[in-house]
């Protein structure tokens, strides 16, 4: 069996079928052509499958069902750090992953230049909106947060959706400020108003239409959800020969 690019994009996931196809027979021999975080292109030859056929077939939905999704996951990811290439921002993922595959998913990211935000709750805080509304106010949220020895040493990041909430939290001296469904007008104010006193994450409603604007307003980090929630399966597909 042979699996063939019939899409331009970035390969991800390839040890994911290497795994596959040893859980369905050890006998079988898998040959890799390409490696993981590769631009490849309609045509391409990624890796082979040999052994029986019956045990080649068996494999083949499972470990394409990966490397399609994981592959589409790296080239989404891979369009956006080339749309903000020259700036200083970063491109990260968000916790919006498919239940069981988010350590895979946030490989994917990494694969296609991007990088990960938190993995889970255990190894940074966000207060948003919600944690905001029940504290009664961005203060008194991160006063509980810091009062908390669950989160002692954490990093905490704090969500805020106006400039009068960034002037509010930024004495607060916490890691990094979540700048929640600005527009670009916005944005330039608020990388004005912090003046380089921490950094900066914009957040809500980007895609690959305004992203390069949204870096050119100068934040340190961009979070898109859609790289691991909407991006495409690249499109594979195997060719079984026999001998």
């Amino acid at each position: 069996g042979q699996i063939i690019a019939k899409a331009a994009g970035v390969i991800a996931g390839l040890p994911v079928v290497e795994a596959v196809y040893r859980r369905v027979d050890p006998a079988l021999s898998v040959q890799l052509h390409r490696q993981d975080g590769e631009r490849i292109t309609p045509g391409t030859l990624i890796c082979g499958v040999s052994g029986a056929g019956r045990s080649v077939l068996t494999g083949e939905r499972v470990a394409l069902n990966f490397l399609q999704h994981l592959s589409g996951v790296a080239t989404l990811t891979a369009q956006f750090v080339r749309a903000v290439a020259g700036t200083k921002a970063v491109i990260l993922d968000t916790r919006k992953t498919t239940p069981g595959w988010r350590l895979l998913e946030k490989y994917a990211v990494r694969m296609g230049g991007g990088q990960n935000h938190r993995m889970g709750l255990y190894d940074m805080v966000m207060i948003k909106d919600n944690h905001i509304d029940a504290a009664g106010g961005i203060t008194a949220a991160v006063a509980a947060v810091r009062a908390s020895p669950e989160a002692d040493g954490l990093p905490m990041v704090v969500e805020v959706k106006t400039l009068g909430e960034l002037r509010e939290v930024m004495p607060l001296n916490v890691d990094r400020v979540l700048l929640d469904n600005m527009d670009e007008a916005q944005l330039r104010q608020a990388v004005a108003l912090a003046a380089g006193r921490g950094p900066l994450e914009a957040s809500g409603n980007i895609n690959l239409q305004r992203v390069a604007a949204v870096a050119a307003a100068g934040v340190d980090f961009i979070s898109v959800g859609a790289l691991t929630h909407s991006a495409p399966a690249l499109d594979l597909s195997m060719r079984l020969h026999m001998s």
